[in-house]
């Protein structure tokens, strides 16, 4: 049986970027569970297990417009540090949640930079910009 479009699929996978370093996997966890074609996954994850067979193994690569997209400069942001809570030890790398506008739309972000005045942050997908690699095993399909 070969996965395709509206098949409940289960997988094993291991996410990598293109120099090896591992950035999510299944191991050690439940496969992943989703619908084939339903926008769950990037769509380069998705067109690579359509066609698979149950117990089939195989190494997609998937390029940055089929995965997070480029990163986009208009979502990097700039705050004085006089105009943000002071209690806040902030850390580049530190994740924080910005709101967007006024109806209570969170947006996660991540600090970049920090200056004696101010703060950089972030609001692209961490892998946005990034071709990546996954190892893939089709678990099931329903």
């Amino acid at each position: 049986m070969q996965a395709k479009t509206g098949d409940k699929v289960r997988v094993h996978y291991t996410g990598k970027l293109t120099n090896g370093v591992v950035f999510d996997s299944s191991a050690g966890r439940e496969p992943l569970e989703f619908t084939l074609g339903s926008g769950m996954v990037i769509a380069g994850f998705d067109s690579g297990i359509t066609g698979m067979q149950i117990g089939e193994k195989k190494t997609v690569h998937i390029p940055v417009a089929d995965a997070y997209g480029p990163s986009d400069e208009n979502l990097v942001f700039q705050f004085n540090k006089s105009d943000l809570p002071q209690d806040i030890p902030f850390e580049i790398g530190m994740q924080l949640n910005m709101h967007a506008d006024g109806e209570g739309q969170v947006i996660p972000v991540t600090v970049t930079d920090i200056t004696e005045t101010g703060i950089t942050v972030d609001a692209n997908h961490p892998l946005a910009g990034q071709d990546l690699v996954f190892e893939i095993e089709l678990v099931s399909v329903n």
